[in-house]
């Protein structure tokens, strides 16, 4: 298969101009390129629109069940070329993020779910006008790619959700890139990752009946080649219940790279245990995350360190969400959560304490929906169904009140990303990506 050339407005991943760079991050304004989906972000609002939404439609053309005022597109089908392009898109497409391009579009990076060494990611380049100019991989040869998370010097990380999986990091501009193994960061079965980056850490699911959440805390952050491996314990007596606050302390994993051969999760007896960890998503102090076992969605607040139950399928007077699986935070805080079987559906938990579905792919089964995320400018989400066919689908409409052309921040808000650039500093974000993809390039 011909493989897409390197397009020359993608050099900032990997050997890029670092004086272009600091001049496009100066001209930009305080949103720093380096951000992934982070620039220059528009002063109006980004007040809640779900809660305002109509009921869904019928299907439309491509058989998906929108609000009113929603249009649908398919961009990819498993097994087939993506159009404009000869990439053919990967079966089993998984969790996924949106990254910001130089030239004022953005990439659709997506996880493939296979085994036996058949998994990996694929990118979908799309012009400042949404037109699908590149596909590409960036990461071969893994095992059940599951979620992963962006990270906000824009890199993403993929997740293998299998026994003594690993973390990959990957760079989503860099087409035939291979991403870069980050051991210390655990092996176990793997589902998603988040980046809290005031206090520097990753907040990572596990897919186990009896799994754990972790912490990454590197090294020398945004480094994530080493550092210390922790899992939460939640303390209070008895088990939490749906409503209730409780306090969180983290304690070490001796052996995250399982060199004893003893389990991640079995290595802290004291950890509490989370019925099937799937998807994560920070913003703004929060770290979001689902347990499937029990139907339920959990809000982390790592500024305070406590823990809280916001959502459970079986004690809900609006049950209207199971599978959870996938989950995707807009601006105003709606938490939109994919389900893995359920009514095939996204669905958003509003800061109303409205459930209400906003997506519903009918009359498909053996499937989940997965990999939902807004495009920069607000107007746009992607997302999957993963088999029967595998397809990627992009929805637009006004998914939040950004005006068109302004940036959804990669990891909440703009204050968020002005104190990581801070803390971080700028130019150790230059060195990182540099470093990062000098490393997938040799």
């Amino acid at each position: 298969m011909r493989q897409p050339r390197p397009d020359p407005s993608s050099a900032p991943v990997a050997g890029f101009d670092r004086r272009a760079l600091l001049r496009r991050s100066l001209i930009g304004g305080i949103g720093v390129s380096v951000f992934g989906r982070t620039t220059a972000i528009a002063a109006s609002g980004s007040g809640g629109l779900i809660d305002g939404f109509g009921p869904l439609q019928a299907p439309d053309q491509n058989g998906l069940q929108l609000p009113p005022g929603f249009s649908s597109r398919v961009i990819a089908t498993s097994g087939q070329a993506v159009p404009g392009t000869s990439f053919v898109w990967p079966a089993d497409p998984d969790g996924g993020a949106t990254f910001l391009t130089p030239d004022g579009g953005w990439v659709y990076v997506c996880n493939s779910e296979r085994s036996s060494g058949l998994g990996g990611v694929s990118a979908v380049r799309f012009d400042v006008a949404g037109n699908v100019t590149q596909a590409y991989s960036i990461l071969t040869g893994t095992t059940r790619n599951c979620a992963g998370g962006p990270t906000p010097w824009g890199t993403w990380l993929s997740c293998e959700e299998t026994t003594n999986g690993e973390v990959y990091e990957c760079s989503p501009l860099l087409p035939g890139s291979q991403g870069i193994k980050r051991p210390w960061m655990g092996k176990f079965q793997h589902e998603a990752a988040a980046v809290d980056p005031i206090r520097r850490v990753i907040l990572l699911t596990e897919d186990q009946s009896n799994g754990l959440l972790y912490r990454f805390r590197p090294s020398n952050y945004p480094d994530l080649s080493s550092g210390t491996l922790e899992a939460a314990q939640v303390l209070g007596s008895g088990a939490i219940a749906l409503g209730q606050v409780r306090s969180v302390t983290w304690l070490p994993v001796p052996d995250p790279t399982v060199s004893g051969g003893t389990a991640t999760r079995f290595q802290v007896p004291a950890a509490t245990r989370f019925n099937g960890g799937e998807g994560a998503w920070y913003q703004d102090d929060v770290v979001h995350f689902t347990t499937k076992g029990d139907n339920r969605v959990w809000k982390y607040d790592s500024a305070a360190d406590t823990i809280q139950i916001i959502y459970q399928a079986n004690q809900s007077p609006t049950p209207l969400l199971t599978g959870v699986d996938n989950v995707f935070v807009t601006p105003a805080g709606e938490v939109l959560v994919a389900e893995d079987g359920g009514n095939m559906e996204i669905v958003a938990l509003t800061p109303s304490g409205a459930v209400k579905p906003v997506i519903r792919l009918p009359n498909v089964s053996g499937s989940e929906i997965t990999g939902p995320a807004l495009s920069p400018d607000g107007q746009r989400l992607y997302f999957n169904s993963q088999r029967n066919p595998g397809r990627t689908y992009e929805v637009r409409g006004p998914w939040t009140a950004f005006s068109a052309g302004a940036p959804v921040p990669a990891l909440g808000s703009l204050a968020s990303a002005v104190t990581a650039a801070a803390l971080v500093g700028v130019g150790t974000l230059l060195a990182r990506r540099e470093d990062l993809g000098g490393a997938a390039a040799r």
